[in-house]
């Protein structure tokens, strides 16, 4: 039962963290309003609190799951999967800084405008991340099939 349980807290974070960077890649565009901004960052907040969940809930499925510790470590597509994930969470990196620093000028009470430039930075980071989610999602339906290289 705790394995089932943590599976799908596990897909349900994953599930939010794809909605919430769909969101993002919709809301990051040229012209960004304030309060687009001041949304973004509230997002991302989440969306960072999500990768700590996922992260802590995968670590107990490994260690406590019924398949056990092994069944994943011995596993490269498994570390494939990982790697993905740790490519996820350094791409997030660039594209939170940079709406951090949007939300404080944002704030300030003067006119806000992003540059062109910076948008189509942070598009492209988080175009980079959707592609490193369908890779973890590939490497993860391999991984649970016990495919093995």
């Amino acid at each position: 039962m705790t394995d089932l349980l943590l599976s799908i807290i596990h897909f349900l974070a994953a599930f939010a963290m794809v909605a919430i960077l769909a969101t993002e890649v919709a809301l990051v565009r040229p012209r960004i309003t304030a309060e687009q901004v001041v949304r973004i960052r509230r997002l991302d907040g989440f969306y960072g609190s999500l990768i700590g969940l996922i992260l802590f809930v995968g670590v107990l499925q490994v260690s406590y799951g019924e398949r056990g510790q092994t069944f994943y470590t011995d596993n490269p597509i498994f570390w494939m999967k990982m790697a993905a994930f740790a490519a996820l969470g350094l791409l997030s990196v660039q594209p939170t800084i940079r709406i951090y620093y949007w939300w404080q000028e944002a704030r300030g009470g003067s006119f806000f405008s992003a540059p062109d430039d910076e948008i189509a930075r942070v598009r492209r980071f988080l175009r980079l991340e959707a592609l490193a989610f369908a890779l973890i999602a590939v490497f993860a339906v391999l991984a649970a099939r016990g495919v093995d290289l």
